[in-house]
């Protein structure tokens, strides 16, 4: 059974954020941020709920352009977003699968004649589909897991990727949702290690940890993912401290993710550069417990044809991020020698969802793929694909849930007390115990989140 639903022309708020410290990720530091909303009423068969979405607009993720400014970069989003909002305001009664192909299309196809990066685009087409989907969910009083698992939402996978013709998600995505999952720490290029690293003018005295030891011992952690400059100086003197202090922290039982970021020229560089890391005695322990590399490369070259890779028989399981803009670079990876890629929301819930089915076809064909969970840096309460550990950016840079209102956040606690619990300093944030979240209200929700809020209190965005 599926659902046809027309949705109420969009919204949009936005909420202007400052991080607790300096968010440094490849070419650029997160500190002073613009929060999203993005609103529609979405009705089926006379019965109507408001659906939601939000994103963080950070400098240059989506494109990564040094010429630019983010003055420059901020309007084209603004821009892409409010195309697939129109788009979306035109497409006729339909199911969601339909509603969605259409959607992403349309907006292909507008962004491909101006010469916008998909990554980019696609931001429009994810806001869009998450506001639907979080409505329809509300609408018919389902949890998204049940949704999808069911195929109310209409997916047909052949139609993305040939080789899943003819398998419906039940068949490759898990029969539940995890009732948890690990936390997997960012440690940024400007992140100190220890507190003694912190300057004292840097010290934030907020309640929350800000150094990575301080982290380990408030929230039991195991996973960690670890930034990389891409200059083998600086990078293995951090990395050699960084094994140390995980060593004498944790012992045996941690797992590591690199994220090159973009930064090495080429993969010969970064071929030089892990081989370096693997023969040096004082990684030894470290090199042992990465799990994946993910996005060395720029994206302008990490999907050719590069003899450094391909002829690379011992190189470690990489995966796509950046690169991973539009339908169809998955399956190009994987055949370059890439092991899968991650998933983020700004990329698509309907991407998502297929790349996941792919990657388990090709998992019980034999092959060692994998799919991460990444969040860029998502502030809950507003933002199943059996992704054990994720990041979570956005409840490490920011302070919880101060944010935003205090009604906000006692209804978050309220509907959501096994993943948020009330900080000593009256604000909500993340509970984390021995490094793992709860996800059990999270996965009962209509789409992931139970309380409605209502954006309309911030200020309104007018769009292009």
């Amino acid at each position: 059974m599926t659902d046809r639903f027309t949705l109420s022309p969009f919204e949009f708020f936005v909420r202007h954020t400052r991080t607790r410290f300096p968010f440094r990720y490849g070419i650029a530091s997160m500190t002073d941020v613009p929060h999203l909303f993005a609103r529609t009423k979405v009705t089926v068969a006379e019965k109507s709920s408001f659906g939601l979405s939000s994103e963080g607009l950070p400098p240059k993720w989506f494109t990564k352009n040094p010429a630019t400014t983010f003055e420059q970069d901020l309007p084209e989003m603004l821009q892409v977003i409010s195309h697939a909002a129109k788009v979306a305001e035109r497409i006729v009664p339909v199911t969601f699968f339909d509603f969605w192909r259409e959607l992403y299309r349309q907006q292909s196809d507008w962004a491909d004649a101006r010469h916008i990066a998909p990554l980019l685009a696609n931001l429009g087409v994810s806001l869009v589909e998450r506001a639907a989907l979080h409505g329809l969910c509300r609408v018919l009083g389902e949890p998204v897991h049940r949704m999808i698992l069911t195929n109310r939402l209409g997916l047909r996978l052949g139609e993305i990727y040939p080789e899943l013709d003819g398998a419906q998600p039940q068949d490759l995505l898990p029969a539940a949702p995890l009732s948890s999952c690990f936390v997997r720490h960012t440690v940024g290029l400007g992140d100190a290690l220890s507190p003694a690293d912190i300057p004292p003018g840097e010290r934030v005295d907020d309640g929350l940890p800000q150094d990575l030891e301080s982290s380990i011992r408030e929230y039991g952690l195991r996973y960690f993912k670890v930034k990389l400059f891409a200059d083998a100086e600086r990078d293995f003197a951090r990395l050699r401290d960084l094994s140390r202090l995980l060593a004498r922290e944790i012992g045996g039982e941690f797992f590591v993710t690199l994220d090159g970021n973009e930064n090495f020229k080429n993969f010969g560089v970064f071929r030089e550069f892990w081989q370096k890391g693997a023969g040096d005695p004082a990684l030894r322990e470290l090199w042992q417990r990465i799990i994946v590399v993910e996005q060395p490369v720029h994206r302008d070259k990490a999907l050719s044809d590069d003899p450094a890779l391909r002829e690379w028989n011992d190189r470690p399981r990489l995966i796509i991020d950046e690169s991973d803009g539009a339908l169809g670079d998955l399956p190009r990876a994987l055949a370059l020698g890439y092991v899968g890629t991650s998933h983020k929301n700004c990329k698509g819930i309907v991407k998502g969802i297929v790349n996941a089915c792919l990657l388990e076809k090709r998992r019980r064909n034999g092959e060692r793929v994998v799919l991460t969970g990444e969040d860029l840096c998502n502030l809950g309460p507003v933002a199943l694909l059996g992704i054990e550990h994720v990041e979570r950016n956005g409840h490490h840079y920011y302070r919880g849930l101060s944010l935003w209102p205090a009604d906000w956040q006692d209804a978050a606690l309220a509907a959501h007390g096994d993943l948020y619990a009330r900080h000593r300093d009256g604000f909500a944030c993340l509970h984390i115990r021995e490094g793992r979240v709860a996800l059990g209200s999270v996965n009962t929700a209509p789409f992931g989140v139970k309380p409605l809020f209502d954006p309309s209190r911030f200020e309104r965005q007018s769009m292009p």
